[in-house]
C-alpha cells in the first residue's frame, strides 16, 4: 500500500501532528464569525422588515376602519331619513331635505377646517 499524500501534514503544509490546542481557537473564531453574521442579519431585518410590517398593518387596519366608517355613515343616513319620515309631516322629500342639510353643514364645517397648501394653519 502506498501512503496517503499529505498524511501527517497540517492545513498549512507543515508536517507534524496538530495538537488539540489549535482546535478551540478555530472553533472560537468560527463562533465569533457566525455571531457577527447573525447580528448583522438581525440588524438588517429589524431596520427593513420591522418598519415595513408596521406600515402594512397600519394600511390594512386603516382600510378596514375606513370601510366600516363608510358603512356606519350610510346606515346612519338611512336611519335618519326613515326616522325623519315618520316624525316630520308631509312627504319623504322633507326628510331628505333635512338629512342633506345636516350633511351639508357637516361638510361645510369640515371644509372650513382644512389646511390650505402654502399657508400655516392658525
Amino acid at each position: 500500500m502506498s501512503p496517503v499524500r499529505g498524511a501527517g501534514r497540517s492545513k498549512t503544509g507543515r508536517s507534524g501532528a496538530s495538537g488539540p490546542e489549535h482546535e478551540p481557537v478555530l472553533d472560537d473564531s468560527i463562533d465569533a464569525a457566525v455571531a457577527r453574521f447573525t447580528d448583522a442579519v438581525e440588524t438588517v431585518r429589524s431596520r427593513t422588515s420591522g418598519p415595513l410590517v408596521i406600515a402594512v398593518r397600519a394600511l390594512v387596519y386603516g382600510v378596514a376602519i375606513a370601510t366600516a366608517a363608510v358603512g356606519v355613515v350610510v346606515l346612519v343616513a338611512v336611519a335618519a331619513v326613515r326616522a325623519l319620515d315618520i316624525v316630520v309631516p308631509g312627504d319623504v322629500w322633507a326628510a331628505h331635505l333635512i338629512t342633506s342639510a345636516a350633511f351639508g353643514l357637516a361638510g361645510a364645517w369640515a371644509w372650513s377646517k382644512r389646511r390650505r397648501s402654502g399657508t400655516a394653519h392658525t
